[in-house]
């Protein structure tokens, strides 16, 4: 099974704060209304939360990254 992180790039990001009521299980808002991603890794049903995190994003500014695995 493949793990998954989330990746912000904050320069595209403009603090609509949509992904954290998408996924709050992984993302929080600073103070100013931008992500904070949770770095560890997920897979399963977290994905799926996390893609529709990623689709919902206006600047799109949100993306999920397959994680390498560890030998």
């Amino acid at each position: 099974m493949s793990s998954y992180k989330l990746r912000i790039d904050m320069i595209a990001c403009e603090g609509h704060g949509i992904c954290a009521e998408t996924f709050p299980e992984r993302i929080s808002l600073d103070d100013w209304g931008y992500p904070i991603i949770d770095p560890k890794p997920f897979d399963g049903v977290r994905r799926d939360h996390a893609k529709r995190a990623v689709e919902m994003c206006p600047e799109l500014a949100l993306r999920l990254e397959r994680v390498a695995r560890q030998r």
